[in-house]
């Protein structure tokens, strides 16, 4: 059946590839160890097999839901679990983040994807190579360990975007290209802490359920997949924090550069305010102007205009208004 894969996995950690037919199946091995079903909906036919496979209405549902977030829920003897892994697919966005569903018993594992998941993938390999889990715990603890291996170097990357946007504003040099990578660096970091944060609390409450199936030799791998993915949540969240205040720095120049122009033009203004009204007074069309019948009058008005200006400018310099910066 294209689109499931079924592996049987025994007591002495052999995994077995078991050929999955179209017709009436069984989920559950009554042979010893476990089995992990694994079922990629965007195959055809994939859906209905595992439909007509026999599963709990509220377990299907929970399998085929279109939106889900990461948690982790006891039903009966088993328990739902949805986890996230990054968008590493071509052409799609990485923080466009790809759902795990899985059903977990003592003996039964199913995982269903709606697109392609690379960290899923991975663990398969693995169990080709015969580096099966031993039961269905560990198993879960290998395909989140898999998953925070999958996005680490995502989350390195926007660390390093941050970086290159805090030294470029060091030098004030500040394009609006590296303002859009900055929008993107905010937007993609959110995005990504949004689904991170639960998947910890989901695999923490998966570690601590008090569920005999649960090995105790599975606890330690929980464990180490919850404080993963509790780092990389953490790192998000410095990731978020920084950016944010390389945003407001550059506000923050933007507007000193502004209120500095700003004060330029009132300076100027304010030069040019009593020249303009010494100049109008001098140029209004009535009798008894000063100097009208002198051919002196107008170089000694210009003379005044150039003294008024330079003593303004001296004294708007003296306060501060024209220093450099």
């Amino acid at each position: 059946m294209d689109g499931v894969t079924q592996w049987h996995v025994t007591e002495t950690g052999e995994a077995i590839a078991v050929p999955v037919g179209a017709g009436p199946h069984r989920l559950e091995s009554q042979a010893p160890g476990y089995v992990w079903l694994h079922v990629d909906t965007a195959k055809g036919g994939a859906r209905h097999w595992l439909e007509a496979a026999g599963l709990e209405p509220l377990v299907l549902r929970a399998l085929l839901a279109p939106e889900t977030r990461p948690r982790c829920t006891s039903h009966g003897d088993g328990v739902l679990m949805n986890l996230r892994g990054v968008n590493l697919n071509p052409g799609d966005e990485v923080e466009d983040m790809i759902s795990l569903r899985m059903w977990i018993t003592g003996k039964l594992l199913v995982s269903v994807q709606l697109r392609n998941l690379v960290a899923v993938a991975d663990v398969q390999a693995g169990f080709e190579r015969g580096q099966a889990a031993e039961n269905p715990a560990e198993l879960v603890a290998r395909l989140a360990l898999r998953l925070a291996d999958r996005a680490e170097p995502v989350v390195a990357e926007l660390n390093e975007k941050v970086d290159v946007l805090e030294d470029q504003l060091i030098d004030g040099v500040v394009a609006p290209a590296s303002r859009a990578d900055l929008a993107h660096v905010r937007r993609v970091s959110i995005m990504l802490r949004r689904h991170m944060a639960p998947q910890r609390d989901a695999l923490s409450t998966f570690e601590i359920e008090d569920l005999p199936w649960v090995a105790g030799e599975s606890r330690p791998r929980l464990r180490e997949a919850t404080e993963r993915v509790t780092r990389l949540a953490e790192e998000l969240d410095a990731i978020r924090d920084r950016a944010q205040v390389v945003q407001d720095q550059i506000m923050d120049a933007r507007a000193e550069v502004m209120n500095r122009q700003m004060l330029v033009l009132s300076v100027v203004a304010a030069i040019f305010l009593p020249l303009g009204l010494i100049t109008g007074l001098l140029g209004i069309n009535v009798g008894g102007v000063p100097g009208a019948d002198s051919r002196a009058s107008f170089w000694i008005v210009t003379a005044v205009l150039v003294a008024i200006g330079g003593l303004l400018f001296w004294w708007f310099r003296k306060l501060g208004l024209l220093a450099k910066r």
